[in-house]
């Protein structure tokens, strides 16, 4: 890996802290930076960053992972949603023998987009699995989190019913996959203080199923050029424990930017064409003409910061992403299913505006050729709810490998 400094943008997304919080630690001599003989910017030298925590995952050098299937792998996606999972592990190499979902937008958008896939339109609770077992090798999907009643109950497998983390379980118990990748928020984590989780995980350890240490994955490491986490989950049967092993794939040194995301360049071979997409009215959009790319509402005269805010202004925290314009050079912030909500906005750098859906669409790295159905709000809702390709892409090429040594083992036996 050649040497190369960071801007403090650049350590900024590497560390997941604030520019102002790497500004206050280079004053506290905590992690100090280097200025730019040129413009006196901060700039960070790999081996001033390496010995945080944050960053030596970010700093491992084997993360290109050419894996190709060794045999024919068969999945199962549900809550498939519009497709960005589906298509990154498609690319990866998995093929798909059966994918639900029960929005009939996003079920259009599948059917549109990859005819030759089979889709389920329809609630997961209908849905038999029993056809399926032992002829598939991944089960996957981000199934939506949802609490569960404590009182009086063990919560093993029967007791989560009447949730949808049961009918993802259900599916991997009538299928009898080797192996399942679930995704969610990050904040599945922390609810409950980790209570949720631990009954997911003990749910699917008394299924069979052995899991690896759950990990939050940064899309920004994975070219994908949006400041987006998710929680990933893999678990393989424990029979193959002792006998082969996981590894999450390891993050790019490359970090793309909003420019890479709608300019010519790396991950596109030329600008986003215009489309279809939300404006702001007009007294927000002459607040948003004040607020300068990569700023947000502290940016604006304090007259206007209290009009905008209201009772927010009095109140604690950033709140950095309201009236937030992002700047070509850096990564976007998270997209939303809607791009023009007060508390998580996301304006264009140059024109005021939110981002079309086309722009919403390359910011979670769908090719161009990928066509949303349904009205505007409904691709929103779409393109936000969706992994981004090229994060499902690089897990993709992870499970291959586990895959492929899982065949491999049964080969020899």
């Amino acid at each position: 890996m050649t040497q190369r400094v960071f801007s403090l943008q650049e350590t900024s997304d590497i560390l997941s802290v604030s520019k102002d919080t790497l500004r206050r630690w280079d004053n506290l001599g905590k992690l100090k930076s280097k200025r730019n003989p040129i413009n006196n910017y901060r700039e960070y030298k790999k081996e001033d960053l390496i010995f945080l925590e944050e960053a030596k995952i970010y700093f491992n050098e084997n993360n290109d992972i050419n894996t190709k299937p060794s045999k024919v792998y068969k999945s199962i996606e549900l809550f498939a949603g519009a497709g960005g999972l589906a298509l990154g592990l498609e690319q990866a190499g998995i093929e798909h023998s059966l994918l639900n979902e029960i929005d009939k937008f996003a079920v259009q958008t599948l059917k549109r987009n990859r005819p030759n896939w089979k889709v389920e339109h329809g609630d997961i609770k209908d849905i038999d699995f029993k056809p399926y077992k032992n002829k598939i090798d991944l089960l996957t999907g981000g199934f939506p989190c949802q609490a569960f009643s404590y009182a009086g109950k063990k919560l093993g497998f029967e007791d989560t019913r009447g949730t949808l983390f049961f009918e993802f379980a259900r599916a991997l118990k009538e299928t009898n996959a080797p192996v399942f990748f679930a995704e969610n928020v990050k904040g599945l984590l922390s609810h409950e203080k980790g209570k949720t989780l631990q009954i997911m995980l003990d749910v699917l350890d008394e299924l069979g199923y052995h899991i690896f240490q759950p990990r939050v994955l940064k899309a920004i490491h994975y070219n994908v050029p949006q400041k987006r986490e998710r929680l990933i989950i893999v678990g393989m049967k424990k029979e193959y424990m002792n006998k082969v092993s996981y590894n999450y794939p390891e993050p790019y040194e490359k970090l793309y930017t909003l420019k890479d995301a709608l300019k010519k360049g790396e991950l596109y071979d030329c600008d986003v064409t215009k489309s279809d997409g939300q404006q702001y009215p007009e007294r927000k959009k002459e607040i948003l003409d004040m607020v300068p790319p990569g700023e947000y509402w502290r940016s604006l005269p304090i007259d206007v910061q209290k009009e905008y805010m209201q009772k927010s202004f009095y109140l604690g925290g950033g709140k950095t992403g309201m009236a937030r314009r992002i700047s070509w050079d850096e990564p976007s912030l998270t997209l939303t299913c809607s791009p023009a909500q007060k508390q998580t906005e996301r304006c264009h750098p140059d024109e005021t505006r939110p981002f079309q859906v086309n722009e919403y669409a390359r910011i979670q790295t769908f090719p161009d050729n990928w066509i949303f159905e349904g009205s505007k709000t409904q691709q929103y809702k779409q393109i936000g709810n969706a992994v981004p390709v090229n994060l499902a892409k690089e897990i993709g090429k992870s499970i291959v490998d586990l895959l492929n040594s899982i065949n491999n083992y049964n080969i020899k036996i």
